[in-house]
């Protein structure tokens, strides 16, 4: 089985900085894209941010000069710094990996983390 775990959300001011965190642990043979989403009250989940193994980070437009996601291979973890957030960002922010795991083929799954919410306001 494979888990992330996230960490890092909470309450700041328009025009602050958060950074959040997310681990993936477990039964993994390789991480593949890591990403983080989001999701606002009465929206759909939403992409935010997505890094390959190879690949350039990918960004919402929303989120374009103000978001950076980075990565650590070699502890499967991702950051997302978060710089000149406004009140729009603000959701519930989710950690999603794809995951080879377990044993021989090393089946491929798809992963969430539970959740950290972001709340921006004055």
């Amino acid at each position: 089985q494979v888990q992330l775990a996230e960490s890092g959300g909470g309450l700041v001011q328009p025009g602050g900085s958060l950074r959040l965190s997310c681990a993936a642990s477990g039964s993994i043979f390789a991480v593949n894209t890591m990403g983080w989403y989001r999701q606002a009250p009465g929206n759909q989940r939403e992409m935010v941010a997505t890094i390959g193994n190879v690949t350039a980070a990918n960004y919402a437009d929303s989120v374009k000069g103000r978001f950076t996601i980075s990565r650590d291979g070699a502890k499967n973890t991702i950051d997302l710094q978060m710089n000149s957030l406004k009140p729009e960002d603000t959701g519930v922010y989710y950690c999603k990996a794809f995951v080879r795991s377990g044993t021989f083929p090393f089946p491929l799954g798809v992963y969430w983390g539970q959740g950290t919410q972001v709340t921006v306001s004055p």
